[in-house]
């Protein structure tokens, strides 16, 4: 697959990968081919990125951490906990403790898995696909971090839960800390919501509270300084930023591509984030995702095809071709090669194509 631009997109492309709704029902199934129409309706929809199948690449296998079911499913569990939130029942975490058991399994298989997060955004589904891409993230993380099932699987729903805050109604003040910020009231609302839930960790529950907490003290609701912010709340801070500097949907200035996204996050070590949860961050996650084209000092274009683990800026890129306008159909005849940066030291990654 390759990922793209929507405006990139022409009728007859093939959809890579599938689109969902808020509520875990599929919008468009993977493999169908795209319509003038349907490509309309993703633009209404908001989508600004696509995966599409490639004849270049149809013998890449691009591994994942968490199967396609599995990622469904958690979004329409999520999607019910949100519904029954909304309704006045309170917050029914069964289901989302069943997807929290399969995503710490499927992590614990794939954990030699670089995270791609390809999962394409629209104006319905973007708070359920940033929950999501915290949580595996925020796995991920831990499992490097050595961490017990019994820990990651309270990581896993603090962090699949950590933005629950931002659909409760507002009912007036939900502590003595409330200042006129929408992170300083979702995160009290949310942990206030969490912590009354007795199949729940309050540790789960202060992943909600502390996310927004920078380990110089400058973050809310309190003010915390880094001895006083739990792991867990270090971690899915680093997530939850670096999933937010990377979407069209969130409330930053600009949308980064995940590289500056990484160089951001780097950034703000010890400032917003611990230094060493950075460090593990960084080993996790997907500099060049699989399917980004790229600019090579060589002057050639090509796709990444695979990830190397402890190297995330040196991927494997396959060159389709050379000095070419970058919209250009590649003819079925024409050469193609692979390149492992982590081998081939003195190429470098100039830039994306977007």
């Amino acid at each position: 697959m390759k990922y793209v631009n929507i405006d990139q997109v022409e009728p007859g492309d093939v959809l890579g990968r599938s689109i969902y709704t808020s509520d875990g029902l599929t919008l468009l199934q993977a493999n169908v081919q795209l319509t003038v129409g349907m490509i309309n309706k993703l633009r209404r929809f908001g989508v600004t990125m696509v995966s599409l199948k490639d004849p270049n690449l149809q013998d890449v296998d691009t591994e994942e951490v968490l199967s396609e079911s599995t990622r469904k499913d958690a979004i329409r569990n999520l999607s019910a906990a949100i519904q029954c939130i909304q309704a006045g029942k309170g917050i029914d975490v069964r289901g989302v403790q069943k997807s929290v058991n399969n995503i710490v399994d499927e992590t614990l298989r794939n954990r030699r898995v670089l995270l791609n997060l390809g999962e394409i955004r629209t104006n319905d589904n973007a708070l359920y696909i940033h929950s999501l891409n915290v949580c595996m993230m925020a796995v991920v993380m831990g499992v490097g971090l050595g961490y017990s099932v019994n820990q990651l699987k309270e990581l896993a729903i603090g962090s699949l839960l950590h933005d629950i805050g931002k659909v409760v109604k507002d009912e007036g003040d939900a502590s003595p800390y409330k200042q006129n910020s929408i992170e300083n009231h979702h995160t009290w609302t949310g942990f206030n919501l969490l912590r009354k839930k007795h199949e729940m960790s309050i540790v789960s529950a202060h992943i909600a509270l502390q996310h927004h907490e920078w380990v110089d003290g400058s973050g809310i609701p309190r003010g915390l300084m880094s001895h006083e912010i739990h792991e867990f709340g270090k971690i899915v801070a680093i997530c939850n930023a670096y999933d937010n500097f990377i979407s069209p949907f969130s409330e930053e200035e600009e949308t980064l591509p995940p590289y500056e996204a990484c160089e951001r996050i780097m950034g703000l070590a010890e400032k917003r984030f611990d230094h060493q949860m950075v460090i593990q961050f960084l080993r996790t996650i997907a500099m060049y995702p699989t399917g980004t084209s790229l600019k090579l000092s060589t002057g050639e274009v090509g796709i990444v095809i695979d990830q190397n683990r402890g190297l995330p800026s040196r991927p494997v890129v396959r060159i389709i071709r050379k000095d070419r306008v970058a919209n250009e159909r590649v003819g079925d005849d024409h050469e193609i090669r692979d390149v492992d940066l982590s081998e081939e030291t003195t190429i470098f990654i100039t830039g994306i194509l977007e």
